[in-house]
């Protein structure tokens, strides 16, 4: 880990006091992870991209029942 050193607000510091306290963390950790909501990895957002898109797939019907057989006229719009 990389040490570094961050100017806050009065404010800011018994916020975030209070948030570790709460949730039995150190300080350390709850801002290391709003930096990671802040600024999130893009291998990471990349990776639940994905893992969205193929949850989605297959997930909704055409109502044609026929589009893995006849999808080359359905792409093509000769059935339309």
């Amino acid at each position: 880990m990389i040490r570094t050193q961050v100017s806050l607000t009065e404010e800011q510091m018994a916020r975030l006091r209070r948030e570790a306290r709460r949730r039995g963390i150190s300080l350390a950790a709850v801002v290391r992870e709003a930096v990671d909501r802040s600024v999130p990895d893009d291998d990471a957002a990349r990776v639940d991209r994905l893992a969205r898109a193929l949850r989605a797939a297959g997930s909704v019907a055409s109502g044609t029942g026929d589009v893995a057989t006849a999808h080359d006229d359905l792409l093509s719009g000769d059935r339309w």
